[in-house]
This record gives structure tokens, sequence and C-alpha cells, in this order.
């Protein structure tokens, strides 16, 4: 699948900078082999979540998932195919990068084929932990991690942005079916599901997100109190993107919970500014 005009190097490098993901913003302060890590594995991520969100096809996407389950078993065995994990695999020993932590991701975007509503917290957490807090546990590992501690420190960190990233993209999941606010917290804001789905805004709605909002930045003061002092600095990655997505956190608050018909981001110029301020400070 690659091309002698196009390496898995280049491959990888140009699916994470298309994302205009957050991520991408943090990973370009590392040194080159650790960025190099950060990018194959961010570029795995994005190829599996990608299938879910492109492919209209529940069929079509869970065999091609199966495909992924399929090529991470290859790639361990020393045959990798696609251009993603033959960049990968150039790093996955150094920086202790596991299979199992591979098909955990593709784990929880199975389940995104198959489930689409979550009764309570502590079912919607077992997602998160697939697909965040593995990339978190993966990611504290390729940025340094000396200290045993940072794992934990990793996984509440990763549910804190994908709490993050469900505030924000409610219309756009409602639009694609998809309400990943437990069930129970609707009903106890009496939040109907019908008016999520037709992006109908009411101060029941609201409380509703203030809520789900005091809980993303507990989140971040746990995790943040979590973080090994033996590890701060190796993990200034991690807290670049805690910035840039509290910000988003905090944007999408002033615009009063604004999210059912919009999706609210920051500018690249502005997450760009906030992984600098983080490294040129060195503190969050």
């Amino acid at each position: 699948m690659t091309s002698a005009v196009q390496s898995p190097q280049d491959y990888v490098q140009q699916k994470a900078a298309a994302s205009g993901s957050s991520f991408y913003y943090a990973f370009l302060f590392l040194p080159p082999p650790r960025r190099a890590a950060i990018t194959a594995f961010y570029a795995f991520c994005r190829e599996v979540d990608d299938v879910v969100d492109e492919v209209s096809d529940p069929g079509v996407a869970a065999t091609k998932l199966a495909w992924w389950q399929s090529e991470v078993g290859r790639a361990y065995a020393g045959q990798p195919s696609h251009p993603v994990m033959q960049a990968l695999m150039l790093h996955a020993a150094e920086f202790g990068i596991e299979a199992r932590h591979l098909l955990a991701i593709i784990e929880g975007c199975q389940m995104d084929l198959t489930q689409t509503r979550y009764l309570d917290f502590a079912a919607l957490e077992k997602y998160c932990h697939l697909v965040a807090g593995i990339v978190g546990e993966v990611s504290a590992r390729i940025f340094g991690q000396v200290d045993a501690k940072t794992t934990e420190y990793a996984h509440k960190l990763g549910l804190a942005f994908q709490l993050t990233n469900i505030i924000r993209d409610v219309g756009e999941d409602a639009r694609r079916d998809r309400i990943y606010l437990p069930v129970n917290e609707l009903q106890q804001f009496d939040v109907k599901a019908h008016e999520i789905l037709k992006g109908v805004y009411s101060e029941r709605f609201t409380a509703l997100m203030k809520f789900q909002a005091e809980r993303a930045h507990a989140l971040y003061d746990q995790a943040l109190a979590l973080l090994p002092a033996a590890d701060r600095r190796s993990q200034k990655p991690g807290l670049m993107m805690a910035s840039i997505y509290r910000t988003l956190l905090r944007e999408v608050e002033a615009s009063d919970f604004q999210v059912l018909h919009q999706r609210i981001a920051l500018t690249p110029l502005r997450k760009l500014w906030l992984a600098w301020k983080m490294q040129a400070l060195g503190r969050f």
C-alpha cells in the first residue's frame, strides 16, 4: 500500500497533520524519535476512528475494523501491510506499545457500531477507557513515563478529554443518532432524547450540560493531581493538550452550550499558541 513517492513516515505525518487535532500541536515540541512514534500511533487511532465516522454501512465498517484487528496481528508477527502499521512497528518495542493497546482501541470503535446510548456514567466510562484511557496510557509511555503511577494520571486525563469531546459534539453525534450523555442523567434533568436529536435547546438542556462540564473540570483537576513529580517534565505534551482541551471546554461554556447546531472549535493559531505557552512556562 506504499509507493516510492510516499513512505510510511510521510503517510502518518500527513494523516496526523490533516486531522487538525489538538494532539498534533503538542507533538510538534517533542524530540524527533518520540514525535515519530506518537505521530504513527495517532495516525493509527485516526484510521480506525475514521472507519466509524466515515463508513455509512455498519456491516462494511465492521468488516474494516475486523481487517484492522487482523492487521495488528500481522504487524506484531513481523508482517505489517498498512503504512500506518509499518511506521508504528518501528517504535513499538522501544516505547512499550503492545498489541493489546491497539486491539482495545479497535474494540472501542466497534462499540460505536452497535451501541448508540449509555444507561449511566459507569457504562460510558467503560467506553471512554477503550477509546481515550488506553490512548492516554500509550501516549504517556511514548512521552517518556518513568513512574508507574503516571498511568493512572493518563487514564484520568484521557477521560477528561473524551468528555470534553462528547460535550462539544452533542449535536454532531445526534445527527448520527448517537447520544453519549448517560440516559439516567437525561432523565435527571428531564431532557428528552428526541429534543437532542432535533436540536432543541432549553434551560433543562443547559443545566444538563453544565453538570457534564463540571464533571469534566473535576476530572482535569484529579488528573493533574495524580501526575507524579518525576514525570511532570516528560508529560509536558499531555499538559499542553490539557491546556488546549480545557480552553475549548471553557469556550463551549461561554457559548452557553450552543452545541446542538454547531461545532465550537479553537483556531489552529490559538492551539499552537496554547501549546507554545505551556512549553515556555513549563506548568499548567
